[in-house]
């Protein structure tokens, strides 16, 4: 039995004439009374008796009915699934802990607002657990902050932003107009956890100064940073998009960091063998022209 089968039958109950079914599956006569045939021989059952020009199910006709119909049902869902994935598929997104806090919600909130039928599941995390997560097929893209030098992953840029110093209200440092490498070095550190971009950029700076980073505090946390450098127990380096709104609140302080600027790129990454459908690119695409719009 096949699925051919199976729709020649339905035509035929529906129809009980087999003129009216092969009209309406576009079949000539014959192949459909010869399907018919096939299955009555096949599976030695009488599915229709033929009395006066027309065709009467037998019970065991009239039992396989309502089965045929799931079973047409369920294979038309699947077919029409797999023919329209791109709109109403999955993306599996990785995102850094910044912009998994910053940027990607005002993103997977638009996008979705014009795709309702692309499921995009998040996952927030570090760069290097992203990036592995990518290299083992766990993700589809990711969302990172400086390109991973893996040979295995393509990346594109979609932005960049700059890191600032962040301390309180009543710290020294906030009477300055810019902090230098030097004066940073200095200070008790607020700092991301290892293998994040934002520590790995500062201390490379740092280094490249022949400076060392002391960190007092070290955080998955950025909000932990944030909220610790509001109570003045240490300078935070962050990006300006995560502490505006507590700037403006008075809690904190923002100051740019002189010399070597301190600025991540921020970029779409996905493994080099990946796939990507029309509701990945799409994605992409999305990412370039909407990363650095206003928030609504």
């Amino acid at each position: 039995m096949t699925i051919r089968h199976l729709r020649i039958y339905v035509a035929v109950y529906q129809s009980e004439n087999v003129t009216h079914a092969a009209e309406e599956l576009h079949m000539t006569q014959p192949a459909v009374t010869r399907a018919i045939k096939e299955l009555e021989q096949y599976y030695g059952v009488c599915l229709f008796e033929r009395m006066y020009r027309r065709l009467s199910p037998t019970e065991a006709a009239r039992r396989l009915y309502p089965q045929a119909l799931h079973l047409l049902d369920v294979f038309d869902r699947i077919e029409t699934g797999l023919r329209n994935w791109d709109s109403i598929g999955l993306i599996r997104v990785g995102a850094t802990v910044t912009l998994g806090s910053s940027l990607l919600p005002r993103l997977v909130r638009r996008f979705k607002e014009q795709n309702p039928g692309i499921l995009l599941q998040v996952r927030v995390a570090n760069g290097d657990t992203l990036t592995a997560a990518l290299c083992e097929n766990d993700l589809d893209l990711a969302l990172l902050e400086n390109s991973p030098h893996l040979p295995d992953l393509c990346t594109e840029e979609i932005g960049a932003d700059q890191l600032y110093a962040v301390m309180a209200p009543g710290d020294p440092l906030a009477l300055q107009k810019s902090v230098t490498l030097q004066q940073l070095s200095e200070q008790p550190l607020l700092v991301r956890e290892q293998g994040s971009t934002a520590r790995t950029v500062l201390q490379n700076a740092l280094e490249m100064e022949g400076l060392q980073l002391q960190a007092v505090w070290e955080s998955v946390s950025s909000e932990a940073l944030l909220q610790a450098a509001a109570e003045g127990l240490g300078v935070a380096v962050m990006p300006a998009s995560r502490v505006q709104k507590t700037v403006q609140a008075g809690r904190v302080c923002m100051l740019p960091i002189s010399g070597r600027a301190l600025v991540r790129r921020h970029v779409a990454a996905w493994h080099k063998e990946k796939y990507l459908t029309a509701s990945m690119k799409a994605f992409l695409e999305f990412c370039r022209t909407e990363q650095n719009a206003p928030a609504l």
